[in-house]
């Protein structure tokens, strides 16, 4: 039959890339899980939670600072979904709040908390970066239109709220979840009191800081 032979041999391309797209994702969950527990771990550990060869590991991820790199941007696209999904919410405060539920319980700070400054960002994030802080402004702003959040509350405070979240931590996830949620509430409901805060607000770049790998590795030594 004409072609036959060549449909024959593109046959097994698609069983190759399903098995390579789950080796993707087993690598990006163990490196997730191995990270968040120690930046520091080596890539080989990587690698044994995964249940892959290292060489699988490095022929998708050739070095742990590319690991690394796409591990942030993974969870940064996921938090630019999550607020672009918000932004749909037509009452400004309610799409704040379930931006602020929806990445808690995604756990995607604690991808910041935890990698910033164990890799060199490249210019690849940069329009991601640039879309998370405009998301970032017009949810804010629209909170404040809604005359439901406190006037003085900056977008660089919702960094604070989401970092105070992912900082509550224990041995059982189901619990992390919940406490996290727990401590979410609170910080919503000071975010519609009135009254004023003490302090000045996060200035924009304040925490920039983080990224800079020669303070990582002082704070290290």
């Amino acid at each position: 039959m004409p072609g036959s032979a060549d449909n024959a041999a593109v046959r097994p391309l698609p069983g190759r890339k399903a098995q390579a797209a789950r080796n993707d994702g087993l690598i990006l969950d163990a490196a997730r899980a191995v990270f968040l527990a120690d930046a520091n771990a080596p890539i080989s550990a990587v690698a044994e939670r995964a249940g892959v060869g290292i060489s699988a590991l490095y022929r998708r991820y050739p070095s742990k600072e590319f690991l690394l790199r796409t591990l942030c941007h993974d969870g940064l696209r996921r938090y630019n979904a999550e607020a672009d999904a918000a932004l749909a919410e037509p009452d400004g405060w309610r799409g704040l709040a379930t931006f602020l539920e929806r990445v808690v319980d995604a756990d995607v700070h604690s991808l910041t908390v935890h990698l910033a400054g164990t890799f060199t960002p490249d210019e690849s994030l940069l329009p991601d970066v640039r879309h998370a802080e405009k998301v970032n402004d017009e949810l804010v702003r629209r909170a404040h239109e809604s005359g439901q959040l406190r006037r003085e509350v900056t977008p660089q405070d919702i960094g604070l709220v989401l970092e105070a979240c992912a900082a509550v931590s224990t041995p059982d996830a189901e619990r992390t979840g919940q406490l996290r949620r727990r401590i979410l509430a609170l910080l919503l409901a000071g975010l519609r009191a009135d009254g004023e805060l003490p302090g000045p607000p996060p200035g924009a770049g304040e925490f920039a800081w983080r990224w800079n790998r020669d303070h990582h590795t002082s704070t290290r030594t």
